[in-house]
């Protein structure tokens, strides 16, 4: 097991030995191609044929051959010839500055180095995060049920930074419109209460949601809405460890 970027994997070639499990949901960042701001080339279209310098070369040369095939160009020192991409390590920024490229692939968090640089982004490689990943081929079958206990351990924890728990009181005729609201990850839990017609309802939202969907709650004639934090949970289904697409706030 292991903790990488997805872009990592991707330049190392190594997609076919392991196997993305989860994503981590830190580590954030785009590889983007860059040029200078006040230059002349100022498209992908542009910068094509030209000199591209970056640290990560496979990811690079394979975005270029695609849009080198896509123009017609080929072959190399004349005019319509392929995109060169060299490897440059350390502040690939500077590279332009330093007259040794036309361009750059580097990836990208905040875009403030960049711009500092005097550069902008004309173009988006990939998008890449944190991911845990284990060997596609299994080596120690005796080490599988721990690598599934770490892996469940990690999830819940990530889950737990990313939901919280929406409790609130409802008449019972409106939970077909709350529960749309506030769907849950596998559904909302609904408990009956001392009050004839209502019913207590608790669900996962996601924590950057929170605010709207408890306006939507008290919008549909909610009551007593409240947030619970989770210090950890599971978030495993019967059919192993899932990461539905989040409701719609």
């Amino acid at each position: 097991m292991g903790i990488t970027g997805q872009d990592t994997i991707l330049e190392s070639r190594t997609q076919d030995a392991v196997t993305e499990v989860l994503k981590l949901g830190f580590g954030g960042c785009k590889l983007q191609v860059q040029v200078p701001e006040r230059g002349p080339i100022q498209s992908i279209d542009q910068l094509a044929g030209k000199r591209v310098v970056s640290s990560y070369t496979t990811l690079a040369r394979d975005y270029f051959k695609r849009l080198d095939e896509r123009l017609g160009l080929v072959g190399n020192g004349e005019e319509g010839s392929a995109t060169r991409v060299e490897y440059v390590g350390g502040s690939v920024e500077a590279a332009c500055a330093l007259g040794l490229a036309d361009g750059i692939v580097d990836l990208v968090e905040s875009g403030e180095t960049m711009r500092a640089a005097g550069l902008h982004a004309i173009e988006t490689v990939m998008t890449t995060e944190a991911v845990l990943i284990k060997s596609t081929n299994v080596k120690h079958p005796d080490l599988v049920p721990l690598i599934k206990k770490i892996t469940s351990r990690i999830a819940g924890f990530v889950a737990s930074n990313k939901y919280v728990i929406c409790q609130y009181n409802i008449p019972r005729e409106l939970l077909p419109i709350v529960t749309k609201i506030t769907p849950g990850r596998r559904a909302p839990t609904i408990s009956s209460i001392e009050d004839d017609g209502w019913v207590a309802v608790s669900a996962m939202v996601e924590k950057k949601n929170v605010a709207n969907v408890m306006d939507q709650l008290v919008e549909a004639g909610a009551e007593d809405t409240f947030i619970v934090a989770l210090q950890n949970c599971r978030v495993e289904t019967r059919l192993g460890l899932s990461e539905p697409p989040p409701a719609e706030a």
